[in-house]
């Protein structure tokens, strides 16, 4: 086990919308649930749904709310890919290859769960990319 976890609220409106999605669609395990928030493990790491009576709203694109993961192994990003396909969940983006011949290349894909919150899941072609290459200026595609 990770001796650092990280730790991510966000908004939804509907339990067993968010229990469809993260739980059987994503494959995350349940834990701690009440009629205001439900605690999910995703690949170690705890999200929290919390409700609000306030209606979400869809952003423009992919920037600037996004939250995912960054997975080491491709096979582990590719299992994902099947799981969110045999699931029918809703892409955002469908997956592609980013950066291609750069050292920032990965494959990625979006979700969007039920309440318009964005998920990516990733695979970086080259490990150092993902912390470093401070020479670079790229961070995103955003245009």
């Amino acid at each position: 086990m990770n001796t650092v976890l990280f730790h991510l609220a966000f908004p939804v409106t509907d339990i067993e919308q968010t229990k469809a999605f993260y739980g059987n669609g994503l494959g995350c395990e349940m834990g701690r649930e009440s009629r205001h928030a439900l605690i999910f493990n995703l690949y170690g790491n705890q999200l929290v749904a919390h409700v609000t009576q306030e209606p979400p709203t869809p952003q423009k694109g992919i920037y600037p709310r996004h939250f995912g993961l960054i997975f080491t192994e491709e096979s582990d990003w590719e299992a994902l890919l099947e799981r969110v396909q045999q699931h029918n969940l809703t892409f955002y983006e469908q997956p592609k290859l980013r950066f291609k011949g750069q050292i920032t290349e990965h494959r990625t894909f979006f979700l969007q769960d039920p309440f318009y919150n964005l998920l990516e899941f990733k695979f970086y072609r080259h490990h150092e990319a993902i912390f470093g290459g401070r020479e670079l200026a790229e961070v995103g595609d955003r245009v």
